[in-house]
């Protein structure tokens, strides 16, 4: 039995530089993303209701919700593939925006209040 040569396996990418490359690859679909990092996971920010999270193995995102078991459905692939996976994450976006019915920018007065009171 032989074993593998270590040196044809891919190496796995940290959760944040994944993540930056999740952001790059998207920035290619013309979406501009923010990547966050922390306690082991990279989190890539795309619009609202769609985050991305990666482990450094897989990135994973809400697809939806399952009505008759009341939770949230999940897609993910393989952090390895972020050009892939940018490309699916594209058509979640196409899909989030072409449904939203919310302003792209809030109105900052509005949000935090503009002191006239």
């Amino acid at each position: 039995m032989s074993w593998p040569d270590s040196t044809k396996i891919a190496p796995v990418p940290t959760p944040e530089g994944a993540g930056h490359e999740l952001r790059r690859a998207l920035e290619a679909h013309g979406i501009v993303a923010d990547v966050h990092d922390g306690y082991g996971l990279a989190l890539v920010s795309v619009w609202v209701g769609l985050i991305v999270w990666c482990d450094g193995e897989r990135f994973w995102w809400r697809t939806g919700w399952d009505d008759r078991r009341q939770r949230f459905t999940y897609a993910w692939h393989p952090a390895v593939d972020p050009v892939r996976a940018a490309r699916r994450i594209a058509f979640r976006y196409a899909a989030l925006r072409a449904d939203s019915s919310r302003p792209v920018l809030a109105d900052p007065a509005v949000v935090v209040g503009d002191g006239a009171r």
